[in-house]
């Protein structure tokens, strides 16, 4: 390196110790004029929990505040009298729980049975039973329960003279099974579909005919797969039968919600309401908790 090389390389290592001096003087003089050095930002864990302090906060303000603003003794005389309560057992077990169970039980079934034979038609390689069974499905998830309900218990009637399908247990639960076999139709071919296509091709391998294979490989390991969706239905339809009120019911015939609304108009009380939504939960949130548990064994099982 020749002498003019060296003092080159020597101005421009000075003029770099300048500039690099002249930086960190502009910035101290920044943060001197900020007041001192940049504000940290919270990361995302501790913007997740200064959320969740603040909702906690407004929960607990929210709720001390409707603790303060109700009138507890006028709650207590209307939503849980205790002499209303005593005179609803134990016609409310014996009557209108079991008709619940009954009511649900029986559409239940009706309406998986139906829910097979159509998921099986809208796989079909017949081209009119997949037309019937998809009009069937589209026509029956579009119409309200409640619809579907006065239709059979007052529609055909009058518009056949005579028909009936028998009293008020048979007619809501025929009426119900066709709104639940619509649905259940659906999940029972998803459930089929999710089964691996190689099962049913080695069972056809194996000399096994169509049907067999269906019924015998692909259905049993489907419905390991269908049943916690099959067990939400079935809780929708324990809900659902609090529809029967519109066929008419007898004493013996009602169906909790009927009991309910029959004992508050005599009683002049809403305590039996709050019983009534006691006896729901009580059937329907050990279902909802198996459901829970059977989709995390399954989801463990994959």
């Amino acid at each position: 390196m020749t002498t003019a090389e060296r003092a080159e390389a020597g101005d421009g290592s000075s003029n770099d110790v300048k500039s690099t001096a002249k930086a960190r003087s502009v910035a101290s003089s920044g943060q001197r004029a900020s007041g001192g050095p940049p504000k940290k930002r919270l990361t995302p864990t501790q913007r997740e929990r200064l959320f969740q302090v603040i909702m906690y906060g407004l929960a607990a303000v929210v709720t001390l505040v409707i603790a303060l603003a109700v009138d507890w003794p006028t709650v207590q005389r209307n939503f849980f009298q205790v002499d209303v309560m005593r005179e609803m057992f134990p016609d409310l077990v014996v009557i209108a729980a079991r008709n619940t169970v009954i009511y649900t039980a029986l559409a239940f079934g009706f309406g998986f049975i139906l829910a097979l034979g159509l998921a099986l038609m809208k796989m079909s390689t017949v081209a009119p039973f997949r037309a019937f069974a998809t009009a069937y499905i589209e026509l029956f998830r579009g119409l309200p329960a409640l619809v579907t309900l006065i239709l059979i218990g007052f529609g055909l009637p009058i518009a056949f003279e005579g028909f009936s399908l028998g009293p008020t247990l048979v007619e809501g639960s025929v009426a119900l099974a066709i709104v639940a076999s619509a649905y259940m139709a659906e999940t029972i071919r998803a459930g089929v579909e999710a089964v691996p296509r190689g099962q049913a091709e080695a069972a056809r391998s194996l000399g096994m005919s169509k049907n067999r294979t269906m019924f015998t490989i692909v259905l049993p390991q489907a419905f390991r797969i269908i049943i916690p969706p099959l067990t939400n239905e079935l809780v929708l339809l324990i809900k659902d039968t609090s529809l029967f009120f519109v066929l008419g019911t007898t004493i013996g015939s009602k169906e909790l919600t009927k009991f309910a609304r029959d004992f508050m108009v005599t009683s002049r009380n809403a305590t039996p309401l709050t019983v009534v939504a006691i006896a729901y939960l009580a059937i329907t949130l050990p279902l909802t908790f198996l459901v829970r548990r059977m989709e995390r064994n399954a989801g463990r099982s994959r």
